[in-house]
């Protein structure tokens, strides 16, 4: 697992600009890690939507489980009983079908996001069945580790600005286009610590 290359700078830049971020990156320690394994991160995070993080993982352990391994043979080859007993809803079951289907006949080429900017990534990510916004800037930001996502909707990011900046739950639209602009283009590394001040453990996908 390595870490991305702009962490440092990124770290450097966001302690100057924000005084809570400061606190937060001199508290915990560790950094964004990846495994660039694209079909591992993408099933990761489809297990994860709309499910707190303590629920995804109990699902996801019984799925490596079931699997053995994380590979689009090995989650397609199971049925959908088999996948059920993970505590896959039906509608993710499909979602994890059709993307092993997508790997196993290479009609996903991850390879084109390299000459794509965030944008047009999420844009071709979320035309595969299953994958939504939240699940592409997952995969954008674990996977391809990106340095500017900001993730507006997902949960824990909107916790952790409500929890240290004292906002109202959810923080409003306006609210989230200030952050973003105060602390693009490290707007990984913001999120990746207001992750870590409600969650002692890592999050990863």
């Amino acid at each position: 697992m390595t870490k991305p290359k702009y962490w440092d700078q990124g770290k450097k830049y966001l302690s100057k600009k924000d005084k809570i971020l400061s606190k937060l990156i001199k508290k915990y320690k560790g950094n964004l890690k990846t495994r660039r394994d694209p079909f591992f991160s993408l099933c990761k995070s489809i297990v994860g939507q709309q499910i707190s993080v303590q629920a995804a993982s109990s699902v996801w352990k019984k799925l490596v489980t079931k699997a053995k391994k994380i590979h689009p043979k090995n989650i397609y080859k199971l049925t959908p009983k088999q996948l059920a007993s993970c505590g896959l809803s039906r509608q993710k079951i499909s979602y994890l079908k059709i993307l092993a289907k997508k790997f196993l006949n290479k009609e996903l080429d991850i390879k084109k996001l390299k000459k794509m900017d965030d944008q047009e990534a999420i844009k071709y990510l979320v035309q595969v069945k299953g994958i939504g916004v939240w699940t592409a800037e997952m995969f954008l930001f674990f996977n391809q580790m990106r340095p500017d996502i900001f993730p507006v909707q997902d949960i824990g990011l909107l916790r952790g600005i409500s929890n240290n900046y004292k906002t109202k739950y959810p923080p409003s639209p306006s609210q989230l286009k200030k952050f973003k602009e105060r602390w693009s283009p490290y707007c990984t590394v913001a999120t990746w610590y207001l992750w870590r001040s409600i969650d002692p453990e890592p999050v990863s996908y």
